[in-house]
């Protein structure tokens, strides 16, 4: 995976230069006025240009370093969408789903986030379906904690005997010897703190996960991990309209913690025609859900939105929103607005 210098920034994980990008944006003249659906099938797919600099879309979001190891483009893929309706069981149409997963790999992707509940299994079973062999550089995230009882139904779970074998079956369906960021989809109120996190440290040991995440934490909740084990991401709810976890996500990149922002759109109604975000996207010539993820990668060098969908033209839609620049003037009026 090529690996390209970022924004100055504090943080060891960087995004892409200004000159790299000046560069960048002129291979892709047709975004200079911001980019929209219609657009999308324009968008490059080589892994290099002639200067050797990858110029697929989501390479241009910037690339962070993972666990200070693992160099990942900064827009990602969520894959829980890519189940039935309320996340449960197989998707009414799997040659869509597979087909998303590959043009996600594609359009630059290389940083695609799961977890054994969704479907349940079926997330990660697509997944293996679709990609393996895995190409070189490609990071899968998947996460346990959670279980699925029914449609839209979520239970905690963090038993260490259930954490365990969450990890060895995300394992077998994926097909790994290691899965690269194993994270604790939510911490269960009625089991120690200490055995769930335990647990994790010693399939760590045992070299089944390479790094640890959190996910809907507080400050005290990764500090409290960080003295067993080292943490190297969270994912909390978190996007333009919706910033309640701001102080997680400061600690995060104080830290050089990876945040993954989930439901990084908001809620439907954030991108109604009214809003900040669609004033802002009318004078972009860009939608909603593009200034959105573009503003998020704005936001922190510690930023990894992974938004996820069920249709190629959709995910085609959100992985040029790493192709649109925002003013400092767009970015502070959508961020008063919230």
């Amino acid at each position: 995976m090529a690996r390209r210098r970022g924004r100055e920034s504090r943080n060891h994980g960087c995004v892409a230069s200004a000159q790299r990008r000046a560069a960048l944006v002129e291979r892709n003249l047709q975004c200079l006025a911001g980019v929209h659906r219609n657009m999308t099938p324009a968008l490059r797919t080589q892994p290099a240009g002639d200067a050797g600099v990858d110029v697929r879309p989501a390479a241009t979001s910037g690339t962070f370093l993972l666990g200070g190891d693992l160099p990942v483009h900064r827009l990602g893929f969520g894959a829980m969408r890519l189940t039935g309706n309320g996340i449960w069981r197989e998707p009414n149409d799997i040659p869509e789903a597979i087909a998303v997963l590959r043009r996600a790999l594609e359009l630059g992707v290389n940083l695609i986030d799961t977890a054994d509940s969704y479907g349940p299994e079926v997330s990660e079973r697509l997944i293996a379906e679709a990609l393996y062999p895995y190409p070189a550089g490609l990071v899968i995230a998947t996460k346990a904690g959670l279980e699925r009882p029914g449609p839209d139904q979520w239970r905690p779970n963090g038993r260490p005997e259930h954490l365990r074998a969450a990890c060895e079956g995300s394992l077998r369906r994926l097909k790994l010897e290691r899965i690269d960021l194993y994270q604790l989809h939510r911490i269960d109120p009625e089991v120690p703190f200490a055995d769930q996190i335990g647990t994790f440290k010693r399939l760590r040991e045992e070299g089944k996960i390479r790094h640890i995440g959190l996910s809907e934490v507080s400050v005290a909740d990764i500090e409290r991990a960080r003295k067993i084990v080292p943490i190297v991401s969270v994912q909390n709810r978190y996007s333009p309209t919706d910033r309640q976890h701001e102080k997680v996500l400061d600690h995060c990149e104080r830290e050089h913690m990876a945040f993954l922002p989930w439901y990084p759109l908001g809620a439907g109604a954030a991108l109604r025609r009214r809003g900040p975000l669609a004033k802002v996207a009318a004078r972009l010539s860009a939608t909603p859900a593009q200034v959105a993820l573009a503003w998020l990668l704005r936001r922190s060098p510690v930023m990894l939105p992974i938004p996820g969908t069920s249709r190629v033209e959709h995910l085609e839609e959100n992985v040029a929103a790493a192709l649109l620049e925002l003013s400092t003037r767009d970015f502070e009026e959508i961020a008063r607005a919230s």
